[in-house]
C-alpha cells in the first residue's frame, strides 16, 4: 500500500467556525482533498474556544494519536474590542493547549485544556505546539512559542517541554532563542540530524537550522536562506514539512500576505533536505482551499479510505468518544 497523508490545520475566517480543526487528505502529499466537506471535524469548547497552529502525532509505541493546538480565538471579542489584539493575545494569552487524542483518526476524545508546566517566569503565550519522539527518552519533546515575564515580554522564544502521554508535562527549558522573535518551530529528523524550521532572525523570515541532538544547538543553513532569498520577506511564517514517498521533502509556508481567505500555504521542494535547498513548486500542487497554520501526518491507504468515507455528518456522531 502506498502512503497517504493527512494535513490538519484551521482556516482564516472571521467567524469562530475558521479557528477549529479540519482535515485535509492525500494520496501524495500533492494534491489534496477537503474532509467533511471543507467543514470543522473537531470543536473547541473550552478556554478561547478558539484553536490555531495545530499539530499531529503518532505514538511509535502504542499507534496513539494525539493534536494539540493553540488556545486562542480571534473571533470570539479579542478582534472586536481591542485594536492591540496581537500584543494582548502575546502577553496575556492562554498558558494552555487543546488536545484530542484518537486510535483511528475517526473517533476522538472531547477537547481537553492541558496547562504548560510552569517556567521560572510567567508565559505569555503558549504558541504553536510541536512535537517530535525521542527515542532516547521514549517522550515527545513538545516545542512551542512563548514570551515572558522576566524580560516584559519583549521578545518570544522557543521553549520546550518532554511528555510521554499529553497529560503530564516536564518542566520548560528554552530550546532556541535569537536576540529577536523566533517562533513557529517544526522540527524533523533526517539523516541522522534534526533539522528545525522557523520564523526569526533580522530580517525576519522564514529560516532553516541544523543540529545533531534535538536539544540543540541549531545552527543556520545559509544554503535554505539563498534558495528563499526570492519569496517577499515579512508575509511567510508556520513552516510544516513531510518527506514524500519519491524521497523529496515538501515544504508549506503560510502566506499572510493578503486579507482573510486569500491567507494560505504556499508549497516548496527539495530533492534533499540536508542540501536546504527548496522551489517554490505552485504548479505541482493543488489544495481544496487555503489551508492555515497546521502540520501533516503520514497515514496508510486504509486510513485514507477510512477518513475519506466516514459519515462525519451522521447526526449520532458527536466527534468524540
Amino acid at each position: 500500500m502506498g502512503q497517504c497523508y493527512l494535513f490538519v490545520h484551521f482556516k482564516e475566517k472571521s467567524t469562530p467556525d475558521g479557528e477549529q480543526v479540519y482535515f485535509s487528505i492525500s494520496r501524495d502529499g500533492l494534491h489534496w482533498e477537503a474532509v467533511h466537506e471543507g467543514a470543522p471535524v473537531l470543536w473547541t469548547y473550552y478556554g478561547t474556544r478558539g484553536a490555531r497552529d495545530m499539530t499531529i502525532v503518532r505514538h511509535p509505541k502504542t499507534g496513539r494519536i494525539y493534536i494539540a493546538a493553540t488556545d486562542l480565538s480571534i473571533s470570539y471579542g479579542v478582534r472586536r474590542y481591542r485594536s492591540d489584539f496581537w500584543k494582548h493575545a502575546g502577553t496575556e494569552g492562554s498558558s494552555s493547549l487543546s488536545i484530542w487524542e484518537s486510535d483511528d483518526l475517526v473517533h476522538w476524545t472531547e477537547q481537553r485544556l492541558e496547562e504548560i508546566t510552569p517556567y521560572q517566569a510567567a508565559f505569555g503565550c503558549v504558541w504553536a505546539p510541536d512535537a517530535i519522539w525521542d527515542p532516547e527518552k521514549e517522550m515527545f519533546l513538545l516545542h512551542w512559542s512563548s514570551s515572558i515575564s522576566d524580560d516584559g515580554f519583549e521578545r518570544k522564544r522557543i521553549f520546550a517541554s518532554y511528555t510521554a502521554d499529553f497529560h503530564t508535562f516536564s518542566e520548560p527549558f528554552v530550546l532556541f532563542e535569537e536576540e529577536t522573535d523566533v517562533i513557529d518551530s517544526a522540527m524533523y529528523f533526517y539523516e541522522d540530524q534534526y533539522y528545525l524550521f522557523y520564523k526569526g532572525g533580522i530580517p525576519t523570515r522564514v529560516r532553516l537550522a541544523v543540529s545533531d541532538s534535538s536539544t540543540g544547538p541549531f545552527q543556520p543553513m545559509e544554503a535554505f536562506d539563498q534558495s528563499m532569498e526570492q519569496v517577499e520577506l515579512g508575509k511567510y511564517e508556520a513552516p510544516t514539512a513531510v518527506q514524500l514517498e519519491d524521497g523529496r521533502w515538501a515544504l508549506f509556508i503560510d502566506y499572510y500576505g493578503a486579507h482573510g481567505a486569500d491567507q494560505g500555504y504556499v508549497p516548496f521542494l527539495s530533492s534533499d533536505l540536508s542540501e536546504g535547498t527548496f522551489t517554490q513548486a505552485d504548479q505541482e500542487f493543488s489544495f481544496p482551499y487555503h489551508f492555515k497554520h497546521g502540520t501533516i501526518l503520514k497515514i496508510t491507504e486504509e486510513e485514507y479510505e477510512r477518513i475519506r468515507t466516514f459519515d462525519w455528518t451522521d447526526p449520532g456522531f458527536v466527534g468524540f468518544f
